[in-house]
């Protein structure tokens, strides 16, 4: 099993996938930024935006398998059509 990423390298694959990794805001800071998204949550949040991407990809892998078995039956009854 994958281990679970923390720290340094979450935050990184955060940015790459487009996760917000700011947390929600509570008070205000004197930077005036919420702070970061505790590990647990972030984690979480990363987990969901990889199975976000892995389900449009097998969406588009059903739908490429759904034209070729149109494909193969209208070859298969034009066969036996002749």
């Amino acid at each position: 099993m994958k281990r679970a990423l923390q720290g340094e390298a979450l935050e990184a694959r955060a940015r790459e996938l487009g996760v917000d990794i700011e947390g929600e805001l509570r008070t205000q800071s004197s930077s005036g930024r919420s702070p970061r998204t505790p590990d647990y949550e972030l984690q979480r949040r990363v987990l969901e935006a990889e199975r976000a991407g892995r389900e449009s990809k097998l969406w588009i892998l059903a739908v490429v398998s759904a034209v070729a078995s149109v494909l193969s039956a209208a070859a298969a009854l034009i066969a036996v059509l002749r």
